[in-house]
């Protein structure tokens, strides 16, 4: 069962799955992981065996059926913005449902994302390092022509595959290919927004108006000197509907209308409503569920939105004011359906916040240095927030270290699906469900690598961080910092943590050796808008445009 095998820097590991009582063939995880199962392995098999008989005897006590999930994933929102009254306070505006849910389960204080929207979620679907499936960066202008490879094996479709029922409402981001709408990646049904917020941020009329944008509406093509009529892309496409093996369908638009502030509230009120739909939707059916939630705002670029009024006062401090009503009325919901003892639920920021839009927004990056985009902790650090009142003590908080890529084998875990775990790739999601049972320090990771982009830009090793430097510079001008002294990452430890280095230039070297034997995908590429019944002719025009573009790098 425990096959060694020896990487470039002389240590032993074990090629075995994290949950050692599962599944006859291993998940491949990342080298790190087995300098830690080495050590711990005897410790680790010991629990599994009594979680195991845990998740038996709470399945036994819910008649049989496994446990729903809903998995809430808040947007471009920093650390400490969520879930505490004191720091409510000290910015200005309220999240009293949120703060509310965090006193019922388990806080995490160390959840570790990626530095953007698109890779968070991608790390969260597959449980990989995006720089595996290529979803290495947010493509804000469309067309895309790329997206998630179809080969990529999602969290949702481990669950449909250990009879869940799955939806998907809200954010996509990932890809405006066929192949990479989440109606076929793994979700029997969904209504998504296939780009991201800032389309409305610079390539509207609406934003024009309000000067976030420039020289982009129709009537500047008709200004002076301006040749290409092809140069500002108009007639892209946003918010689809789709179900399992069918042509997806455009929402809310006609051919000739132009997407702008309002379409986007009407967008957003009715991914809510449709959030509350699914649940009651799915809460009456005999199998369990997969509700995934991905919120738009409180990213609000509309300065004359109907937003609540804070004394902050910016324009996604509102908005957020707003999504934490809109989040309490889905968790009232589950509590008048009956269902909320056995419903696992996490609430979580993808990553710091935007840097473009902090005097406006009203956010901040509040306690560690960073913003969405960067590496150092502010842009991947986040609340993060798990209820599951038939397992999970409530009022729990754990300071283990655990990566959003976790959540894909843990639920697979909780779910029965780890044996539907591709084995044939590198998993960097480690099972956590120790932690989520036993509680704090029961966690079974002290490291993360993060990528920015194709850059392996930081890694962490317990409190200790490395800001990679450029290749060939000296282990002793590694700049080291220690995380719980240093939260701005400012201070290097020049000498202090010396100690550290070659460990860490070996951890590196370790992860990297093991690309050779399971490479990083390359970038897929395909036809933008594939698969959706009813395009309009602006749209099919700015494909051509697209794709003939595209030919020329050929």
């Amino acid at each position: 069962m425990i096959k060694p095998i020896i990487l470039v820097t002389g240590f032993l590991v074990f090629c075995q799955v994290t949950t050692l009582s599962h599944a006859a063939k291993p998940i491949q995880h990342d080298s790190e992981h087995y300098i830690l199962l080495d050590q711990h392995k005897n410790q680790w098999s010991s629990e599994d065996t009594k979680i195991d008989e845990k998740l038996a005897e709470i399945q036994k006590k819910n008649n049989g059926k496994k446990p729903n999930i809903i998995y809430i994933l808040v947007d471009d929102v920093g650390l400490g913005e969520l879930g505490s009254p004191v720091l409510n306070n000290v910015r200005g505006y309220r999240t009293p449902n949120i703060n509310k849910f965090a006193t019922q389960g388990l806080t995490f204080s160390r959840m570790y994302t990626e530095p953007s929207c698109t890779p968070t979620r991608a790390a969260f679907l597959t449980g990989r390092l995006p720089i595996r499936s290529h979803m290495l960066e947010p493509k804000v202008v469309p067309p895309e022509g790329s997206g998630l490879n179809k080969d990529e094996v999602t969290i949702a479709e481990l669950l449909s595959k250990s009879g869940y029922n799955t939806a998907h409402i809200g954010k996509w981001h990932q890809g405006d290919i066929e192949q990479a709408y989440p109606h076929n990646q793994g979700f029997d049904v969904a209504s998504f927004a296939m780009h991201n917020q800032a389309t409305f941020g610079f390539m509207t009329t609406d934003a024009e108006s309000e000067l976030r944008a420039h020289s982009y509406s129709p009537q500047s093509e008709e200004l002076d000197y301006v040749l290409d009529k092809n140069f500002r892309p108009r007639g892209w496409a946003l918010s689809l509907d789709g179900k399992k093996g069918e042509s997806a369908k455009e929402w809310g638009v006609e051919p000739g209308e132009e997407l702008g502030y309002a379409y986007w509230d009407k967008m957003n009120e009715r991914f809510q409503k449709q959030a509350l739909d699914q649940l009651r939707r799915l809460a009456k059916e005999d199998k369990p569920f997969f509700l995934n939630y991905w919120p738009m705002i409180p990213v609000e670029f509309n300065s004359h939105s109907n937003r609540p009024p804070t004394p902050n006062g910016g324009a996604w401090v509102g908005r957020m004011q707003e999504l934490d009503g809109w989040i309490g009325d889905i968790l009232n919901e589950v509590e008048t359906l009956g269902i909320a003892d056995n419903t696992f639920i996490v609430i979580m920021g993808d990553n710091g916040p935007m840097k473009q839009f902090l005097g406006y927004s009203g956010f901040t990056d509040m306690i560690y240095r960073g913003h969405k985009g960067e590496t150092t902790e502010g842009g991947v650090r986040v609340d993060a927030f798990i209820r599951w009142p038939a397992a999970i003590k409530a009022g729990s908080v754990a300071g283990d270290m655990i990566h959003v890529s976790d959540l894909y084998t843990t639920i697979a875990r909780i779910t029965g699906a780890t044996k539907h775990i591709p084995r044939d790739r590198v998993v960097d999601g480690i099972d956590q469900t120790s932690l989520l049972l036993n509680g704090d320090l029961h966690g079974r990771r002290d490291y993360v690598h993060i990528y920015n982009g194709p850059t392996l830009a930081a890694t962490v090793k317990e409190q200790f961080k490395v800001h990679w430097p450029a290749p060939g510079t000296p282990a002793f001008k590694v700049p080291v910092y220690n995380l719980y002294r240093d939260l701005r990452e400012e201070r290097p430890l020049k000498v202090e943590a010396m100690w550290s280095v070659n460990y860490f230039s070996a951890m590196r070297a370790r992860h990297l050796a093991l690309k050779k034997k399971y490479p990083d995908r390359k970038e897929t590429h395909a036809k933008p808008y594939e698969g959706v019944s009813n395009l309009r002719p602006e749209t099919k025009a700015l494909v051509d445009i697209f794709e003939k573009s595209q030919s020329m790098l050929k």
